[in-house]
């Protein structure tokens, strides 16, 4: 009697457990204007080195937010852009530093493995990705976008920080 007693209360406890919980979850977003703040100062860091680039941003599930493009930089750096942002989105990393980790994935539609895309994540919070296309690699294929994805997260990082 006790043990049923006991599976009894427990169940019960599950239930009320089950009953307290949230029928949704809060995300946190990029605002327009953040996402937007990003892909100019990433865009604008290329540019003063010389390169004339596209860059994207998107949210935490890979969907485009904010995108610029110098109009000079060619045609294949918008669809590069954007994937270099959706690969580091839905990976939630770098794409510079996946590519060596995840050579099965290469050729796959939408993906791009090679640096200038990286994750937007502040305190634990993953917000979205930036990929930045167009800048020839120096050491080794797409360093310079990815030095112009970090400047563009650098522009943002204290505001997102200071919003936590």
């Amino acid at each position: 009697m006790k043990r049923l007693t006991a599976v009894a209360a427990l169940l019960l406890a599950s239930v009320d457990a089950i009953a307290e919980e949230s029928p949704y979850v809060t995300i946190r977003a990029l605002s327009m204007e953040v996402a937007n703040k990003a892909a100019l100062a990433a865009a604008r860091d290329c540019s003063k080195k010389g390169y004339q680039v596209a860059v994207a941003v998107t949210d935490r599930y890979g969907n485009l937010v904010a995108f610029v493009r110098s109009p000079l930089s060619g045609k294949h750096t918008i669809k590069g852009a954007k994937n270099k942002a959706w690969t580091a989105a839905t990976l939630q990393g770098s794409t510079e530093e996946l590519g060596p980790r995840l050579p099965h994935l290469r050729g796959s539609q939408n993906f791009s493995l090679i640096g200038g895309g990286i994750a937007i994540r502040t305190g634990g919070v993953m917000y979205g990705a930036i990929g930045v296309a167009g800048a020839p690699g120096k050491k080794s294929p797409g360093d310079v976008d990815d030095a112009c994805a970090k400047a563009g997260l650098a522009a943002i990082q204290d505001e997102l920080e200071f919003a936590q």
